[in-house]
Order: structure tokens, then sequence, then C-alpha cells
């Protein structure tokens, strides 16, 4: 490679993705673009805020002229996305999160098997939901609606980390956790040949989804999920 040679500065928030050269000079090749050569070195385009030549903003197509200073910014947050209802599709590694963010109320899509990277970009764009994933390949797929890097692989974390960066309005107990749909109220005999004998002699209320039909009730799990709930909920009311 033989063109222009250029500084790079990485945002600290951005060392994950270059851990051993957060500042690097490179030599680039005079025709691709500067979105491309942040790529190239490790960082999706869906974790960068903004890019800053010699003091001022430029887009990602911008060319790298000789002798200029890049800073790469990490994402604002919280992170707004324009032209859509905030909603969410997580590859088949993300189950659990999916789960904790549709126990939130949150209208979130998962694919419980790999139907791969071109797939799940289209149903991004078909769909206009934000992708959450941690394959850096899959979020530089240019046809995503948006995308996001999950950046841990604790469960705890990851869905403190969607909260924190996207805010998004969170609506508990009102979406299935199976698969996305709705609840509404429902009565015992509604539901009744989903009910042991133990379930119907100690619980009177019920919802069931409006989409598949599975009945939820406050079993012995509800302690651990309601925990969930008020981690969430107490977060967003110290942060407002």
């Amino acid at each position: 490679m033989n063109g222009p040679e250029i500084h790079v500065e990485f945002a600290p928030e951005l060392a994950l993705f270059v851990p051993r050269a957060p500042h690097r000079t490179l030599v680039t090749d005079g025709v691709s673009s500067l979105g491309h050569v942040v790529e190239s070195l490790g960082v999706p385009l869906t974790e960068v805020g903004a890019l800053v030549v010699d003091g001022r903003p430029v887009p990602p197509s911008h060319v790298p002229e000789a002798a200029e200073r890049v800073v790469v910014r990490p994402v604002e947050r919280p992170q707004r996305v324009p032209g859509a209802p905030l909603r969410f599709l997580l590859d088949v590694h993300l189950g659990t999160l999916a789960r904790r963010l549709r126990l939130l109320g949150v209208d979130t899509a998962y694919e419980s098997t790999d139907i791969g990277d071109p797939a799940l970009a289209a149903r991004s764009a078909a769909e206009k939901r934000v992708m959450l994933s941690r394959d850096r390949g899959l979020l530089r797929r240019r046809e995503l609606w948006a995308g996001a890097f999950v950046y841990s692989t604790r469960p705890d974390d990851q869905l403190q980390d969607v909260l924190d960066r996207f805010a998004p309005e969170l609506r508990p107990w009102t979406r299935c956790t199976a698969c996305n749909g709705l609840l509404t109220e429902a009565t015992k005999e509604e539901v009744a040949e989903q009910l042991e004998g133990g379930t119907q002699r100690s619980y009177d209320v019920f919802a069931r989804c409006t989409a598949c039909g599975r009945a939820y009730w406050q079993g012995a799990h509800h302690d651990r999920l309601e925990a969930v709930v008020e981690r969430a909920l107490g977060t967003r009311t110290r942060r407002s």
C-alpha cells in the first residue's frame, strides 16, 4: 500500500476492538473511505459515534488525505435510532438477553437457530430492527437497519448495557418471553388445559399470549424474574 499516511486515535471506550494500539500511524491506499479503514482495524461502524479529522467531523465516506489526524469516538448514550419504533433483533447466542428484554416489555425478535448473517441482516432491514450481536462480521454488513455490539458475555451485564445504550421504554410483564407476543389477562378456565393440578389450586391470576397462547402466572420463578425487573426499573429511575 503506497498512499497517504494518517494518524488514528481511538477513544478508550473502543479499546476492546483495538487493545494493543489505540493510537497508530498507518498508510492508506488513497481510495478507501475512512469508514472502511476504521472497520479494517477491527471496529464496527455500529460502535462509532463520530469521526473527527483535524478537529472537524466527517462522514464515514470521507477519503483520508496525507497527514490527517483522525479521532474515532464512541456512540453517544443514550443512542437515538431515528426512523422507526425502537425494537431489536438478537442472534442465536443471545437467548437469555432476548427473554429478559421481553420480560421488560421491549419488542425483541430472536432467532433460536443459526439462520446465517445474510438472513439476519435482511430481517433487520425488513423489520427495521436494531441487530444486537457479538459477531463483528455480522455488524459490518451494509444491509443492516442498525446494529450494536453486545460487549459482555454475562446476561446481567448485557441487559444493563442495552438499557444504558438505548434507553428503551420499559413495560414489564406485557410480552411473552417465549415468542415476543403481547400478553392479555385470562381466566383460569381459558388456560385450564395448560395447568397442572397444583397450579390450578394455588393460583387465580393468569395472562395469556395473544400470539402463541402460552399461559403465565406468578409461579416458582416469579421472585427471580421480579428481581430482574426491579433492577432494571431502579437503574432507570436513578438515571432520570
